[in-house]
């Protein structure tokens, strides 16, 4: 892997991470496109790598939200109840995928990071977001919390059980826990800012534990494969693209709805059926 599609992969990793249109499927479409799914070793460096530029993503949030970290912070030290709230609430919302990423990484990973799968992902879940995602800024249950620190560990559970979903590649965690949230109350702006925040540990756990992986399996890791200035490349273009995505959602989500998104899915699905079978 070049310089050149380090870049191109940071830059489609920082875009969609946040955006309800999986970064996951994009990166997966991305290495399909560039060739970089031919040889299996150059592969499965590149697999472990799109998941490692996660990183970047990591840092935009915690840039971009560090007063709402900082309260986090100070809640876990006891000394800011509503910050307490959200950590416990996002800790629980954590739980459900880490479970189950540690339990079905490897059949996932075998049998569903392929451009077929995530097609049919890209479709479904466009289907699923013009449905659910047409209002601007209406929450669908007036009795929701009107902060993100006040929503019940119940609904932050069941984000937690969704989230679940954004495992099967093409599907979105972004997506999911947006849709998710707004199911419990919450207004698209502050669902997607609890998408956001879950995303640090959900995020953060898959980066090391795909990295240790890879660095403990046999043959040469994704450094002595791919080259340190490639990764460190990409994980900084994923940071800055990340953190430009983000602040254009929110102004966007105050505006509009997902519906949007939701046709962007069904046009790239079909997009990529036509490249595919051709």
């Amino acid at each position: 892997m070049n310089i050149l599609e380090a870049i191109i992969l940071g830059l489609v990793e920082g875009i969609t991470e946040y955006l309800p249109v999986s970064s996951t499927g994009h990166l997966i479409l991305t290495q399909w496109l560039l060739g970089l799914d031919q040889d299996p070793e150059v592969e499965r460096a590149v697999d472990t790598f799109m998941i490692v530029i996660q990183g970047g993503a990591i840092l935009a949030v915690l840039g971009l939200y560090a007063n709402r970290v900082k309260q986090m912070l100070s809640g876990i030290a006891g000394s800011n109840p509503a910050g307490r709230r959200l950590v416990i609430a996002i800790l629980i919302a954590f739980l459900p995928a880490a479970v189950l990423g540690i339990l079905l990484d490897k059949t996932i990973e075998s049998v569903l990071m392929a451009p077929v799968p995530v097609v049919i992902a890209l479709a479904a879940g466009g289907v699923l977001m013009i449905i659910v995602g047409r209002g601007p800024r209406r929450k669908s249950d007036p009795s929701g919390p009107d902060e993100i620190t006040e929503l019940p560990i119940r609904s932050a559970f069941i984000i937690g059980l969704v989230q679940c979903l954004a495992m099967i590649p093409g599907t979105s965690r972004s997506m999911v826990t947006i849709v998710a949230g707004m199911l419990c109350g919450l207004r698209p702006v502050q669902a997607a800012e609890f998408s956001f925040l879950l995303g640090l540990p959900t995020l953060g756990g898959a980066c090391v534990y795909k990295l240790l992986r890879n660095l403990s399996e046999d043959g040469p890791n994704l450094f002595e494969t791919l080259g340190v200035l490639p990764i460190v490349v990409g994980l900084v273009t994923a940071t800055i693209a990340a953190a430009a995505a983000i602040s254009w959602l929110v102004g966007y989500l105050n505006r509009h709805g997902l519906a949007a998104f939701g046709w962007y899915r069904i046009g790239l699905a079909i997009l990529m059926i036509v490249l595919i079978v051709d």
